[in-house]
Parts: C-alpha cells; sequence; structure tokens
C-alpha cells in the first residue's frame, strides 16, 4: 500500500503525472492480476481492460486508498464478469477465444513465480465464493467492510466465507509440511 502519500499520488495521476500514475498500477497490479486468475487464463487481458476503465474514471473516484482499491477490484471483478460472458457467447458460436499470444515481462515472472502458481492452484481448489473473498482479503489486503461492497454479501458472509476458506487450505496443505501456525500467520 502507498500509505500517507496516497492523496498526493492520486491528485498527480488525476493530473496527468505518468510516474503517479505508474506507482497506483506498480502497488496494485501484481494482486489485481492474482486475482483476476481465478478467471483463467485472460487475466492480463482482463486487467488491461480493468486499467483503461480506471483511467476513464480516475477523474470520478471519490475515497481513501481502501475505497481506491475496492473500486479498482470492483471494476476488475465487472470487466472478469464481462470477459466470461463473451467467452460463453464466442464458445455457443464455435470461435476460438483465445487469439493473442503474449510473451511475459520480467515483473509477470516474478509475480508468476512457483510458489505464487501453487498458491493459486490451491485458491482455485476452493467454491468461487471462498477464492474469491480469500483473494480480496489475502493477496488485494481489503477489509472485511470492502469485500463485502465488492461481491454484493453481508460482511457476516464474507468472513465465514474467509474462514471456510482458509480452513480448507490449510487441510489442503497439511500434507506438505505447512504446520496450522503457517497458515494462522496468513490470516494476520
Amino acid at each position: 500500500m502507498i500509505g500517507a502519500e496516497f492523496e498526493n499520488v492520486l491528485a498527480g495521476a488525476r493530473n496527468g503525472d505518468e510516474a503517479e500514475f505508474a506507482r497506483l498500477w506498480r502497488d496494485l497490479n501484481p494482486p489485481l492480476l492474482r486475482y483476476l486468475s481465478l478467471g483463467g487464463d485472460a487475466a492480463d487481458e482482463v486487467a488491461a481492460e480493468t486499467w483503461l476503465t480506471v483511467v476513464r474514471g480516475l477523474d470520478t473516484f471519490t475515497g481513501d486508498e481502501t475505497g481506491w482499491r475496492a473500486w479498482v477490484f470492483t471494476t476488475a471483478r465487472r470487466r472478469a464478469v464481462d470477459a466470461a460472458r463473451r467467452r460463453g457467447r464466442e464458445a455457443r458460436l464455435g470461435r476460438p477465444t483465445a487469439w493473442i499470444v503474449t510473451v511475459p515481462d520480467c515483473a509477470d515472472v516474478v509475480v508468476d513465480s512457483l510458489s505464487t502458481k501453487d498458491a493459486v492452484a490451491l485458491v482455485r481448489q476452493l467454491p468461487p465464493l471462498q477464492a474469491e473473498v480469500v483473494l480480496l482479503r489475502v493477496v488485494a489486503g481489503l477489509p472485511v467492510s470492502e469485500v463485502a461492497e465488492v461481491l454484493g454479501r453481508t460482511p457476516g458472509a464474507v468472513r465465514v466465507a474467509c474462514h471456510r476458506g482458509l480452513r480448507t487450505l490449510a487441510d489442503l496443505v497439511a500434507p506438505a509440511g505447512v504446520t496450522p501456525a503457517d497458515v494462522a500467520a496468513l490470516r494476520e
């Protein structure tokens, strides 16, 4: 998170300062990609659409850094739903859904390291709501209230889904030698 400088960084980005916008992007894009990876191979494409929407609406955003993160993740979720619908339509029409070949840059290689891939693979084994809640809470660092707003759920439902998801993950990794204390550290 950016912290106390967030308002100045946001103001600079709104005024066209590329370095300040890049700072916002560098702070939020890695967790955004990890969150969008739940949707499969289109994470980069959906993230790009998300950032286009964010840039267009940058002047309309009001709130603090937590609100900013929630706004970007809400936008990403909506773009992901749109992309899933589009893929469904294309599949019904018999059209190929992937024509783009991408070559990862160094940042993508770091973000998609083996441990991250393993973690995302584990999270994908969870029911969809639990997976989404765990990623928004743990990876994106959003508070329960913001996750509830993003998902259109009650804070209690978010807490329950997060608890169940983390419990299931603990059970999945226990045979691999990860202790309950390791999992508890993730919850903090």
